[in-house]
């Protein structure tokens, strides 16, 4: 465990120098910073290449190591219910905070354009229903679907309980083999966390340019404060009122998780990196691990539920809309429900924003005035998504050896 933690505490430095160097090249060298994004793709899709197998081996590996349905469905509904709860919270934090810090100047502007809600289905819940159900679950493999990849996984584990011991053995023997390998891969691509964190930060530092960012600074700065207050007060104070344990030690443990969040922007791509070190350094169970952090990576999305709230909000007060209290709730309610389900599809906070934005009556062409810095909120978002998914599974993890 010595050397474990040794390991990670010397990639963690690495990855703190990587940040900030980066944003150094890719403000005074912005055309190699652009040149070179083809290193930080490359890593995101080593991390990609592991995410459907480790996903599939392990889940199934984490119900039949279960034993029984009634086990498998405690862990179930403690786990929805925390997602719900931790997304809840962030929701109202932004609702809360956009009311207290009045952001955002009446626009006057009508010839706003956004091309890409034309490229845009129209959205349903029976259609976001159906996406859920593998018609092949190979292609849903090779496509990455994670929403599909986990239904089948957990449909297939369910049956497995009904196999003989013997037999069922043989099955979490297999799946367990794999499932160790591909942590294996995933240690080897932490190895290379600080030259992809550069890469990805000098690029999105150079492609959005400081002075898009500086024009926006209210708006920034709103939405990263409440990420953070929510990832480092509710959360940790949620957690130690469940537990009674220290949050910040156990943060501390995992921050490989949500620095990595931040840098690749995606929660699936840093689920690998997720089950190793929360297993590893979090000493969570690998059965509560294998089951949590997969199903968290699709519809835990704290950060992105916050973002939409405040986005929203922001866009009416540039329109000119004064939205009543009943209204604000109505939008946090739909985010909360939307969440759960709109991230197995792409794109899935832009999808969310053009519901809400249609749902309450406000120009969907707004979106064109904060678009520019979404990418640079996308890290911040996503790394708080990670954030919830490890404090979640480590409270699972302490109500299961209980």
């Amino acid at each position: 465990m010595i050397h474990k933690a040794k390991k990670y505490a010397t990639t963690n430095t690495l990855v703190l120098f990587a940040l900030f160097f980066g944003v150094l090249f890719g403000i005074f060298f912005p055309e190699l910073a652009l040149g070179q994004k083809v290193i930080g793709s490359a890593f995101i899709s080593f991390l990609q290449m592991l995410v459907a197998p480790l996903v599939f081996s392990s889940i199934i590996v984490a119900i039949v190591g279960l034993g029984s349905l009634e086990h498998l469905r405690s862990m179930g509904l403690r786990t929805v219910f925390l997602y719900i709860l931790t997304t809840s919270l962030a929701v109202i934090l932004a609702i809360a905070s956009m009311n207290i810090f009045s952001i955002g100047i009446v626009s006057s502007e009508q010839d706003l354009v956004f091309t890409g809600v034309d490229a845009l289905s129209t959205f349903s819940f029976e259609a976001m229903l159906l996406s859920f159900i593998p018609k092949n679950i190979f292609a849903s493999l090779s496509n990455g679907s994670m929403m599909q990849i986990i239904v089948f996984a957990i449909l297939f584990g369910v049956a497995a309980l009904s196999l003989g011991s013997s037999q069922k053995e043989s099955l979490e023997g297999f799946f367990t083999a794999v499932s160790n390998v591909m942590l294996k891969m995933a240690e080897w691509v932490i190895l290379l966390t600080p030259v992809g964190v550069f890469s990805l930060i000098s690029y999105v530092i150079a492609d959005q340019g400081v002075d898009v960012v500086l024009g926006l600074w209210q708006y920034l700065l709103l939405v990263v404060g409440v990420i953070l207050f929510h990832g480092l007060i509710v959360l940790p104070a949620l957690y130690y009122f469940l537990t009674k344990k220290n949050p910040y030690r156990y943060l501390l443990d995992v921050r490989e998780s949500p620095i990595m969040a931040f840098s690749t922007a995606s929660s699936a791509g840093t689920l690998p990196v997720s089950m190793r070190v929360c297993e590893e350094m979090g000493n969570v169970d690998k059965r509560t691990a294998s089951f949590v952090l997969p199903l968290g990576a699709t519809i835990s999305m704290d950060g992105t539920a916050a973002y939409l709230s405040i986005a929203v909000l922001y866009i009416a007060t540039l329109a000119g809309v004064t939205l009543a209290l009943a209204d604000q709730l109505l939008i946090g309610i739909t985010v909360v429900a939307l969440s759960i389900g709109v991230a197995a599809l792409p794109s899935a906070s832009l999808v969310m924003m053009v519901v809400i934005l249609n749902q309450v009556g406000l120009p969907v062409e707004y979106i064109a005035l904060i678009v520019a810095v979404d990418r640079i909120l996308d890290m911040c978002r996503t790394s708080l998504n990670v954030t919830s998914d490890l404090f979640v599974a480590k409270i699972v993890d302490i109500f299961e050896k209980k």
